[in-house]
């Protein structure tokens, strides 16, 4: 039975600017010595996932467990009326998932026990900090792609025809190995094609998108396909403005990670949510920029997967790494590179049963011109 709102939950309300804590980027929510909320801001609700007015009135326990460092802090609070301050806490529940965040908790003075607690989310900031790698990978491929078109395509072509040729004055019983030879050839050029991609260094030809209206379109292919007999769950911010970017180039970034999603090995019935929300506050430096970009429009892909193995967990960006037997390793890769153009981030976390990409887009991002 859900614990009743105190009395003076609504005067301690108003004791708080809620305007000014609305505005901050971290999750605060006040709480009194038996762990009950009497307040909770606007990032508190995005934190949890739930409103206000179902934080306000409840214990604490009901949203983080109790085993976490959280509740001894508070207890340390509780007893020596100072405030204490921890990083690196990881924060676990099927309500939240996985959070890695720094902890501040102050007591509020002339309060009567009750104790402001502050909760930044690290893991973002955390993964954010590997965007230099997936960029210095991204540039490593698209020299390897340039070099490949030139130097290996073209002899492949000339071996193919070659082939060709031979295939017209052999016996048939040795006309197996001509074909053969031209199916391998085939087969390298298309992954050379692929990776071209990588050393297409043109600007991208940016416009206003609704991210809403490539979902749809994904998720459209996806039903139509690989993705036939997953359960699909949209979870959408409605309110959400347009991305400043290339359409094409962001439908492939979510069918890879769809796809991924669907190809993920599991078990049970398959499900996969796609989410968007606006988040407050995240920023990121965008090489040959000076000012730092907002990227509040999140889009997530979870899957009920097995999750991400420890193996390939740091590289999971880089290039021809992957888990599946006939992967290529390319397609996040790829991803990692579309975000970086758009001067966005991508991050993920995953344990079994549970793994979600997030990609965090600007929007609007305005491009340096070089003086006249």
């Amino acid at each position: 039975m859900p614990v009743q709102p105190l009395k003076r939950a609504n005067a301690t309300s108003d004791q708080f600017p809620t305007a000014l804590l609305d505005s901050l980027s971290e999750a605060i929510v006040v709480v009194d010595a038996r762990g009950l909320i009497h307040y909770a801001n606007l990032s508190a609700e995005q934190f949890f996932g739930v409103g206000r007015t179902r934080l306000v009135g409840h214990p604490l326990d009901e949203f983080v467990p109790e085993d976490t460092p959280l509740f001894s802090l508070l207890e340390q609070v509780l007893s020596t009326g100072g405030a204490v301050a921890e990083n690196g806490v990881t924060l676990a529940s099927p309500r939240i998932g996985n959070r890695f965040c720094a902890l501040r908790l102050s007591p509020i003075v002339d309060s009567d026990g009750l104790v402001a607690v502050s909760l930044v989310e690290q893991t973002i900031a955390r993964n954010i900090d590997r965007q230099m790698s997936h960029r210095s990978a991204a540039r490593s491929v698209s020299a390897l792609a340039a070099m490949l078109a030139h130097e290996v395509k073209n002899p492949l072509s000339g071996i193919r025809g070659a082939a060709q040729l031979l295939e017209q004055s052999v016996p048939d019983s040795e006309r197996e190995l001509t074909s053969l030879i031209c199916e391998e050839t085939d087969r390298i050029v298309a992954l050379v094609d692929r990776m071209e991609a990588f050393a297409d260094g043109r600007p991208i030809d940016r416009s206003p998108i609704n991210i809403h209206q490539v979902l749809n379109h994904v998720l459209r292919i996806s039903q139509n396909g690989f993705g036939k007999g997953v359960r699909f769950v949209e979870t959408y911010d409605p309110s959400l403005p347009d991305v400043h970017g290339d359409r094409d180039q962001l439908i492939q970034v979510f069918l890879n990670l769809v796809k991924n999603a669907c190809e993920a090995p599991g078990d049970g019935e398959r499900e996969i949510e796609l989410s968007t929300a606006y988040r407050h506050g995240l920023r990121l430096a965008v090489p040959g920029q000076q000012a730092k970009v907002n990227l509040p429009l999140v889009v997530s892909v979870r899957d009920n997967g097995r999750g991400v193995s420890d193996e390939i967990r740091a590289h999971l960006f880089d290039a021809f790494v992957t888990n599946k037997p006939t992967g290529t390793g390319l397609g996040l890769a790829l991803v990692a590179k579309i975000i970086n153009d758009h001067g966005g981030a991508i991050e993920f976390d995953s344990e079994p049963g549970r793994t979600t990409f997030r990609v965090m887009l600007p929007l609007q991002l305005q491009i340096s011109r070089p003086a006249q």
